[in-house]
């Protein structure tokens, strides 16, 4: 079965049409259970989010912040495994028919197997990977199994990258390239800052790949200004704190589809 990367492709390209940047959501799998987790995705989902990623929880997330730490920490104890990542895949994919990728690091996929994994993230119906810290150097053979499966190779972009750098990574990426607003660990932030406007500019200027914007963004304010700039705005921390902060999983739930609700109608106020 081949992966969902033309979903992606799609989505992305229709919310361009509609000219208004994507709303992508981020949570983890396994939080606060699995089958907690599959239903926050489809809440998402059901907020307004047009795509969705869901993070392999890992025991040391170097790119991840406190919030994220907390989750995956929940994740871990509860036992989740790869098998329960690719189930969140699949259900929310079969639920929704919305595009949803991966965000893991390399290790894990190193453990497990390139080609297990990226044929079973194929079967699940999953739309790619962001790899935040495989290098490009390093990419051949996890680009050559998921270009076989049809998956996005989503690289990661930061304000240290340099011209000649940002265009090799394009170069290698597809589906969309990600952004990374600023130096430092995903997380809530009061601005996002002109760094972000910046990197996209930059970006741009070496790729027709769409170039969507994350770490920091938490509100609907913060949505559309990256939406006045961004051809997607990618919110993690702020969902997976509304969850935290829940006093049970329905309300979580709840607010999570809320806030989805808000940064829908702030990507379309660009």
């Amino acid at each position: 079965m081949s992966g969902n990367i033309e979903l992606l492709n799609t989505a992305l390209a229709a919310a361009r049409a509609e000219d208004r940047a994507a709303l992508i959501a981020y949570l983890p799998a396994g939080f606060p259970t699995v089958d907690g987790g599959i239903e926050a995705v489809k809440a998402v989902i059901a907020g307004g989010a047009d795509v969705v990623e869901i993070g392999l929880p890992h025991s040391d997330p170097v790119l991840d912040g406190p919030v994220i730490q907390t989750a995956d920490d929940i994740a871990l104890r509860g036992g989740v495994r790869i098998a329960d990542v690719m189930r969140t895949v699949r259900e929310a994919y079969e639920a929704t028919g919305v595009p949803i990728l991966v965000m893991t690091y390399w290790n894990p996929i190193d453990r497990y197997g390139v080609e297990r994994f990226t044929a079973e993230l194929a079967e699940a119906g999953g739309a790619g990977c962001i790899l935040p810290d495989l290098p490009v150097q390093e990419s051949a053979l996890w680009r050559e199994h998921a270009d076989k499966h049809g998956l996005a190779t989503v690289f990661v972009v930061a304000p240290s990258s340099q011209d000649a750098r940002l265009a090799t990574i394009t170069a290698a990426g597809s589906g969309f390239v990600y952004a990374a607003s600023l130096m430092g660990v995903t997380g809530t932030r009061a601005s996002v800052g002109a760094q972000a406007q910046e990197l996209v500019g930059r970006t741009r200027a070496t790729t027709d790949l769409p170039v969507c914007v994350g770490l920091g963004v938490s509100n609907a304010e913060q949505a559309a200004e990256v939406a006045g700039f961004a051809d997607g705005v990618i919110v993690g921390s702020a969902f997976v704190k509304a969850m935290l902060d829940a006093p049970d999983e329905a309300a979580g739930l709840d607010a999570v589809r809320s806030l989805a609700g808000e940064l829908a109608q702030g990507v379309r106020k660009r």
